[in-house]
């Protein structure tokens, strides 16, 4: 079989792929290509909000394990998506960019120059549709629907007006002027159903002749002319192929997949490669390291005089929803939370809640044996890194992934704090009226050793690992601030390996924007406007 050439090869159909298939192949001269080792997003659990824990563990996963966490004792289930629209087809569709010091940070303190807040800005607008808010903050004709919930819990508002009661100001909107507050998150749907990346930029694109699409096609390896990323060879539906790229390999595989196959293609730490017998191309030590991730822990409840989301479960909840689009299966689960500081001095907030009414732990994993809910402690500015290795040379493996969990001191200190307040808000205020009896843990009469041994027993992930293609200027940086992967031509990563530092909130929307960006980037095109 004759070689196949594109202009550019994109590798992975999540929620970067997807953008930047779309935006590359609005130029009909552009042949693109794009991989997905994962297959359609034809199940209804994908379209369904409330079904997303359903996916985990399943063809739609790539279900990944950490190692054992030295300050856990436990290793983490971390989710991925393995489908069109990545894991922006099986999260949790809460939209959040971030705050201002972020990118700023980014900017400021590593390098990524063109990154502060006023130069993304534009590309989150550029690509939202929201329902409910206009400019200059938010978009209205992009891509990405953005509205408010369809169905909201009882709970998940009475949650909102005891942490209004307890202190925190109430929001409408966390990517307004100020993020902190506590309130309502709005959503990656439309018309309550899941709007993913597929759905918003893939789809309308597929008609391109342009445009090629490859599901069932794992990527093994980048193929180098000298310096110069050429193309690619892949598992085309468990059959080797190889394929050119006459202008850009682009990388869009996530935190995990991307530095893996930089190194398993030669570029990465050198020492550690050739331990592996794998040819360097590029010794570059900062690939897979600054792993970091949002740890979470929850406080829940057993519930009375309410319902549980996990009520609306049966045959007759489905033909609703499928109906109207509306009732408890339009729920996220992840309804409401908020953003605050835990110590005076912050110049952001290091804390994020999630608020669930049923109870939600262990990834939702578990079948709840009572009613409940469920206030989730999420650790937003987080100081412990780890990295990422390969295990084998062989592609199919799995790496050895570390996020280093509560590594710093620091971050332990926080979540503990956090839980305290998540303590109180539920004691106060409307939503004490439903609340039972704690439920996990059994009691809210803890030591600081006890808190403390919860949270290591019942920390998850908040499913947004980042920082292992790190973008900057510094020694450990691997991409430049045109993404471009250094030492290499016609080579880019875009996906949220590039971010130094993760965002404060759910990186969905800032890993969408970072495609936004970069195909203008890719394309020699100015700022959005």
């Amino acid at each position: 079989m004759a070689e196949q050439s594109f202009d550019y090869v994109i590798v992975g159909a999540g929620s970067a792929g997807c953008v930047l298939a779309a935006r590359l192949s609005e130029d009909p001269a552009a042949r693109v290509l794009l991989l997905e080792a994962g297959g359609e997003d034809t199940a209804d659990e994908i379209h369904i909000p409330a079904a997303f824990a359903s996916l985990f563990k399943t063809r739609w996963d790539w279900n990944y394990e950490t190692v054992e966490q030295k300050h856990t004792g436990k290793s983490a289930y971390w989710p991925r998506g393995k489908v069109l629209g990545g894991c922006s087809s099986i999260n949790a569709m809460i939209y959040i960019r971030g705050n201002r010091a972020d990118y700023d940070g980014w900017r400021d303190s590593h390098g990524a120059t063109g990154w502060g807040w006023d130069d993304v800005l534009p590309y989150f607008t550029r690509a939202e549709a929201n329902q409910r808010f206009g400019g200059p903050l938010h978009g209205t004709d992009g891509p990405l629907h953005v509205e408010d919930r369809r169905f909201t819990h009882e709970l998940s508002s009475a949650w909102v007006d005891s942490a209004v009661a307890w202190g925190l100001k109430r929001t409408d909107d966390f990517n307004g002027e100020s993020q902190e507050g506590a309130g309502q998150y709005q959503v990656t749907c439309k018309r309550g159903r899941r709007w993913s990346t597929a759905d918003a930029y893939l789809r309308p694109a597929l008609s391109r002749p342009n445009l090629t699409v490859r599901t069932h096609a794992q990527t093994t390896r980048i193929l180098f002319e000298g310096a110069r990323a050429s193309g690619v060879s892949y598992l085309d539906k468990g059959m080797p192929a190889t394929v050119r790229a006459t202008r850009e390999v682009l990388l869009c595989g996530g935190a995990v997949n991307s530095p893996q196959l930089l190194m398993l293609s030669g570029v990465g730490p050198a020492e550690h490669l050739r331990e592996l017998g794998i040819d360097v191309v590029a010794g570059l030590p900062g690939v897979g390291e600054n792993l970091h991730d949002h740890p979470a822990a929850p406080i829940i409840w057993s519930t009375k005089g309410t319902t549980d989301l996990v009520d609306a479960a049966t045959p007759a909840g489905l033909v609703r929803y499928q109906l109207t689009r509306r009732g408890p299966l339009a729920s996220n689960v992840g309804e409401a939370g908020a953003f605050f500081p835990t110590r005076d001095g912050l110049a952001a907030p290091d804390m994020q809640v999630h608020v669930a009414p049923t109870l939600f732990y262990d990834n939702g994993l578990r079948e709840p044996a009572v009613s409940g809910f469920t206030s989730a402690a999420t650790l937003v500015d987080v100081a412990s890194r780890g990295r990422l290795r390969l295990k084998s040379a062989n592609p199919l493996w799995k790496p050895e992934i570390d996020p280093a969990y509560y590594s710093e001191p620091i971050d332990m200190e926080t979540m503990r704090s956090a839980l305290r307040s998540l303590i109180d808000i539920g004691r106060s205020g409307p939503l004490a009226r439903f609340l039972d009896r704690p439920h996990l843990p059994a009691s809210h009469e803890l030591s600081d050793e006890a808190l403390t041994e919860h949270i290591r027993e019942n920390t998850q992930t908040l499913y947004h690992p980042v920082g292992t293609c790190a973008m900057g200027s510094g020694d450990q940086a691997v991409v430049d601030p045109e993404l471009k992967v250094r030492g290499i031509d016609g080579l880019r990563v875009v996906d949220a390996s590039v971010m130094p530092v993760v965002p404060r909130g759910n990186t969905n929307a800032p890993t969408i924007m970072v495609a936004e960006k970069a195909a203008d980037l890719i394309r020699g095109l100015g700022v959005a406007g």
